[in-house]
């Protein structure tokens, strides 16, 4: 059996996916940055290949004798001091992994984008059909956009690949910026998370962890090459989010709702203080405004040709809990 390349190894999504590859007999190669995020785990099936989205050398190194490629890496940060960033690591970074993949003849390329780049959902719900026409609230989404753009201009090359556009992800884990639904549960149990944005209106769309890498591996499997599919679990606004999570938690607290403009002066003073010592802040104007909006969405062409089951928010948040 070929390796598979994995990039973006260590991040939360990614680590799991390795490992789910790894445990079921898969030899991987997993690309990674920092040599902290690869102490303590491991499995002989994993071969680390240090390097970076902008390093051909090491992408071509890591890419050798594989026959299929996941591309989960990207810079998936609220913030950046240079707005460029998003797009040399998302565009370029994206390109530099399928160029590499159609010289070294890869089968099949699963590219790892958000469902972010369809817009808000606003009155109804998002499917894999939406054309956004719109300006996007960051510049995350707007580089995931086109680098599904460069995505398919690699088809039309003779790369087949399938595109994952997971919703807000969450489940245990290592805390991080790609984990922030996590975040906020682990803090609501503990007691140090009492905000809700806005009037709690704002509907989203949470996934668990687990399912967005089956989903992978099913779009791999039986993924119709250029289609993107969306990879969701269950529609919530805010007030429902918090909601069910006190009951499953068996945790009640007074939670208080945050006007929006509010968090807009709070947002726009850290991301003042950002720039001015270049540590990301938790939160930005940009994902404020999306506050304003819903972000609801179906899963069912991924259910109907992937296979794909997810679980229901109360199990994904009780095993999140759980650890």
């Amino acid at each position: 059996m070929n390796p598979v390349l994995v990039t973006g190894a260590t991040g939360f999504l990614g680590k799991k996916l390795v490992m789910c590859l790894a445990e079921k007999g898969q030899k991987v190669h997993a690309l990674y940055r920092s040599e902290n995020k690869i102490q303590g785990w491991g499995h002989e099936n994993i071969h680390f290949v240090k390097g970076s989205l902008g390093d051909t050398k090491s992408i071509n190194l890591a890419m050798k004798g594989c026959t299929q490629v996941y591309h989960l890496a990207a810079l998936a940060s609220p913030w950046s001091k240079d707005p460029e960033t998003f797009y040399r690591e998302n565009v370029g970074g994206t390109e530099n992994i399928l160029d590499s993949a159609l010289k070294h003849g890869v089968e099949r390329v699963v590219f790892t984008s958000t469902a972010g780049v369809l817009g808000p959902s606003n009155e109804k719900l998002n499917t894999e059909e939406k054309q956004f026409r719109g300006d996007h609230f960051t510049h995350y989404d707007s580089s995931k956009e086109l680098a599904e753009i460069k995505v398919k201009e690699y088809i039309e090359k003779g790369q087949e690949a399938v595109i994952v556009n997971p919703s807000r992800i969450y489940g245990p884990g290592n805390l991080s910026r790609s984990n922030a639904v996590t975040y906020m549960i682990n803090s609501f149990v503990r007691g140090r998370w009492r905000i809700i944005p806005g009037n709690g209106s704002s509907i989203g769309n949470y996934v668990y962890v687990d399912d967005v890498v089956d989903c992978h591996i099913q779009a791999m499997i039986k993924g119709r090459s250029g289609e993107r599919y969306l990879a969701g679990g269950d529609n919530l606004s805010f007030n429902d989010f918090f909601h069910t999570l006190a009951r499953v938690s068996g945790k009640s607290y007074r939670m208080f709702h945050m006007p929006i403009g509010l968090m807009m002066i709070t947002a726009r003073g850290m991301e003042f203080k950002a720039n001015l010592t270049g540590i990301t802040p938790p939160i930005t104007p940009d994902f404020v405004r999306r506050y304003n909006h819903n972000w609801a969405l179906s899963s069912g062409k991924a259910k109907q040709e992937l296979g794909y089951q997810p679980i229901s928010i109360e199990e994904g948040i009780k095993r999140t809990i759980n650890g």
